[in-house]
């Protein structure tokens, strides 16, 4: 590869890695991100900046975190003034296009992006944009899209095979001519609720191949203050019905696999085109889904399954098959986008992954995630590095969890002496990053004009 490639960069919504053959699960049928890791780079401890859709996706698209950009939840609009990865690589020479979804939601469409090839879903592009009711109840969400589950129709099967079939056409057309690299942004909303499949995706998981998360049927009132709040927030305090799991968790498997078939299409016309030699590719996913894990469907939390992200890059001039332990972060995407490009680095948070893909050593760092969303009873947020995660809920007991010896989660450490020094030393992590007081006074000061309020009991 004598030139700046061309960058393909996949991102699907609400995809936890560990229902990834990839990952392993035992189960679960991805194929073509099984292909991708077995010729690329996985990076096995990859987190997202903020658990829930529009923030994490702002934050990845900037290069920067939540409280940097203003993205606190759902209802921010991103600044038309802050720069995006589309913005950075046409400026740098690129052909930029984004197609699918974004979730820039409010009027601008483009944020940098040189053109459009698919806009964002109408019925998704303002969701939360009003003044909501300030009474607790009626601001609470719903747990319809847990329960109304199973093999059906899904308009969000046919929007992504729709962004699947023009990104195609995109890729076919500068096969055969392009008078400068392109960096193409295709964006699914799948497997994201609500959990509707496919008939023959759903057949191939349910009942049997389903694995139910044995912590689905831990006591709410057992757990952490900010984890019961979002459980009575999402109408999640008391366990589903193993039923009503199964048939859930047999749909979101299936719509994985379906996302993993249009992962699929887009890798077979770049390896069967001459793309492949000069075209790097990235697949990656906003943030997890809970799957039931510790009781709670969908994120909004920072247990792994909510947090962590499958991150795959492929570089045709890297080794295949490794995998990467050092912490890896959503925002670490731009600067490895502007290292491919052969840019300066921007004066960003996050590190270019570049040099673990070609091999060299890629030391492990402090990373960090916050939220302060729907269902939040405060502002949130973690620290993860090595084998420790910190959490830190302003004005609620902290937390810190061996994710090695403990993947569940499930024993907090936080008070016991023989870990005060790695306590410590997160903590000392976390407020080189941010103040959580002084974070959380502007996320609520915000939140209160838009309307956008905490649901209390």
């Amino acid at each position: 590869m004598n030139q700046r490639p061309n960058i393909l960069l996949v991102m699907s919504d609400e995809h936890a890695p560990a229902v990834t053959g990839c990952y392993g699960h035992p189960h679960i049928e991805t194929p073509h991100m099984d292909r991708l890791a077995s010729e690329g780079t996985t990076f096995d401890n990859a987190y997202t900046a903020c658990p829930i859709c529009v923030p994490a996706r702002m934050s990845f698209m900037t290069g920067q975190y939540v409280h940097q950009i203003g993205t606190w939840d759902n209802g921010s609009p991103l600044a038309g003034t802050i720069p995006t990865m589309g913005s950075y690589l046409e400026a740098a020479g690129y052909e930029t296009a984004a197609c699918g979804r974004t979730h820039f939601i409010g009027p601008e469409r483009l944020h940098g992006f040189g053109a459009r090839l698919m806009d964002d879903a109408e019925k998704w592009k303002h969701w939360n944009m009003g003044a909501p009711s300030r009474t607790p109840d009626a601001r609470r969400g719903s747990n319809s899209h847990v329960t109304e589950c199973g093999p059906g129709e899904n308009w969000q099967t046919d929007y992504d095979s729709t962004a699947t079939d023009l990104s195609e056409r995109f890729l076919k057309s500068r096969a055969q001519y392009a008078d400068r690299p392109f960096f193409l942004y295709t964006g699914f909303i799948n497997p994201h609720f609500p959990l509707l499949c496919p008939q023959e995706y759903f057949d191939r998981y349910y009942p049997d191949r389903v694995i139910l998360p044995h912590t689905r049927t831990e006591p709410c009132e057992t757990q952490h203050p900010s984890i019961q709040q979002l459980r009575y927030w999402l109408r999640n305090e008391e366990p589903l019905p193993d039923a009503i799991s199964t048939t859930a968790t047999a749909a979101y498997y299936g719509l994985i696999t379906f996302t993993d078939y249009l992962v699929g299409r887009l890798l077979d016309i770049v390896d069967n085109s001459s793309l492949r030699d000069n075209t790097v590719v990235i697949y990656v996913s906003d943030h997890g889904e809970m799957g039931g894990h510790h009781g709670i469907w969908q994120k909004q939390c920072f247990y792994e399954h909510a947090v962590r992200v499958p991150m795959i890059i492929r570089h045709p001039n890297a080794a295949g098959n490794q995998r990467i332990a050092a912490g890896a972060n959503l925002i670490d995407i731009l600067p490895t986008l502007l290292d491919l490009a052969e840019q300066d680095p921007a004066p960003l948070p996050g590190s270019s992954l570049l040099p673990a893909i070609l091999g060299h050593p890629f030391p492990d760092r402090p990373i960090f995630s916050e939220y302060h969303a729907l269902g939040a009873l405060t502002g949130g947020f973690m620290i993860k590095k090595g084998d420790w995660k910190y959490i830190h809920y302003v004005g609620l007991p902290d937390q810190l969890f061996n994710v090695v010896n403990d993947p569940d989660e499930t024993e907090n450490r936080a008070d016991d002496p023989t870990c005060a020094d790695i306590l410590s030393d997160l903590r000392a992590d976390l407020h080189n990053i941010v103040i959580p007081e002084e974070i959380h006074q502007r996320a609520k000061a915000n939140q209160k004009i838009k309307g956008i309020n905490r649901a209390t009991r």
